[in-house]
């Protein structure tokens, strides 16, 4: 109980999912869970995930990005005169769109880390600057369709390699191989905490905790494989997700973006580049936010003048809801991944309910104001 009781923002955020989760299939009457509907939740939520992954490193170093949905639909509309329009092989242009997201978290870190402007005037700035440059990029039209290639970024599946007719053999051997893996490496990762004496998860809890997230594994990837077996995108963003969690739990720049948000002050007393590194979580969230307008127009196959209208939203409240302080310093990978299929979740929940558009930002407002409230306790408590 007493190991509960200190980890329970990590255990809280995933109980909620699986109770949300839980919930919307009893209302849908299963729909939720059915394979189409999981394969969907799945590519309507990748650009949030893959840009919740850098926002998180933004907001834990003490800053914010408000500009990561305008850059993700300029991004877009460039690799759409580039692919569409200038006829460009998709992999130049995809390198090329990637470089041009990595120069504008440059821009914009340069401004916040060196010349010491407010994150969010420098990001509000850049949201209204990115949102008319894609709008005179298109001229104010949807461009498209992308090169089938291009597509399957987004819509493809992982090919099977057995050939199987009713079920993907090689999604779901993927799925069954990460779930053991994910089994040794928490073990091995215990084993290694004991050894040092730290306080660790009592074994019947680190058992049944593996079990239910190895069971959890392998049933999604037996109803995706039932279906046309892994999307693309899920590979993308699994590796994304993989190495992001190294990076920021194994690495000393990991540590030193938490110091940076705990502390500038005592974090550049010891050393550390603050401003480096702040400049850093910017270039990385623009690649970021790149890559996530990429794989949205994929998802498309157009490049329109709204794309990415609202997106930072969704992607700032799926930190917070994930468990990252608005005062920097805290938050975890897979909570910010965890918060965004919590808002992916309600989306989906609500439409398949025919919950209206306005009240369903209503909810997910009240949800959004509720996590920060427990932040707010937790840190005060």
């Amino acid at each position: 109980m007493r190991f509960l009781k200190h980890h329970l923002r990590e255990y809280g955020m995933l109980l909620s999912l699986v109770a949300i989760m839980a919930f919307f299939q009893v209302m849908t009457d299963g729909t939720l869970l059915q394979p189409l509907n999981l394969t969907n939740l799945v590519l309507q939520n990748s650009y949030i995930v893959i840009m919740a992954l850098g926002m998180l490193l933004v907001i834990v170093s003490g800053h914010i990005d408000l500009s990561v949905g305008s850059v993700c639909g300029f991004v877009g509309a460039l690799a759409a005169v580039l692919m569409v329009e200038m006829g460009w092989h998709f992999l130049p242009a995809a390198l090329v769109c990637l470089v041009v997201g990595a120069l504008i978290g440059a821009a914009q870190g340069w401004f916040v880390a060196y010349f010491k402007i407010p994150s969010f005037i420098v990001t509000l700035a850049g949201m209204l600057v990115f949102k008319g440059l894609a709008l005179a990029l298109l001229k104010g039209q949807s461009v498209g369709p992308f090169p089938e290639e291009f597509q399957k970024l987004s819509s493809g599946f992982v090919p099977d390699v057995f050939a199987g007719s009713e079920l993907r053999v090689t999604s779901l051997m993927l799925c069954v191989a990460v779930a053991l893996v994910m089994v040794l490496v928490g073990w091995r990762e215990r084993t290694r905490q004991l050894r040092y004496g730290m306080d660790v998860e009592p074994l019947g809890l680190f058992s049944a905790r593996q079990v239910v997230f190895s069971a959890v594994i392998v049933a999604l990837g037996w109803l995706m494989a039932s279906y046309k077996g892994l999307p693309n995108v899920l590979i993308v963003m699994f590796v994304l997700m993989v190495g992001y969690e190294f990076v920021t739990t194994r690495m000393t720049i990991g540590r030193r973006i938490y110091a940076l948000g705990g502390n500038e002050k005592a974090a550049r007393l010891s050393g550390i580049k603050t401003e480096r590194l702040a400049f850093a979580t910017f270039v990385n969230m623009g690649v970021l936010a790149a890559l996530a307008g990429l794989v949205f127009a994929a998802r498309l196959n157009t490049a329109t003048p709204k794309a990415g209208l609202g997106f930072e939203l969704d992607v700032i409240a799926a930190c917070f809801i994930g468990g990252a302080s608005a005062s920097g310093g805290v938050g975890r990978v897979m909570g910010a991944v965890i918060g965004a299929f919590v808002m992916g979740v309600m989306n989906n929940g609500m439409s398949i309910l025919g919950i209206g558009i306005d009240y369903q930002q209503v909810i997910k407002g009240l949800v959004l104001l509720a996590a920060v409230c427990v932040d707010v306790y937790n840190k005060n408590k």
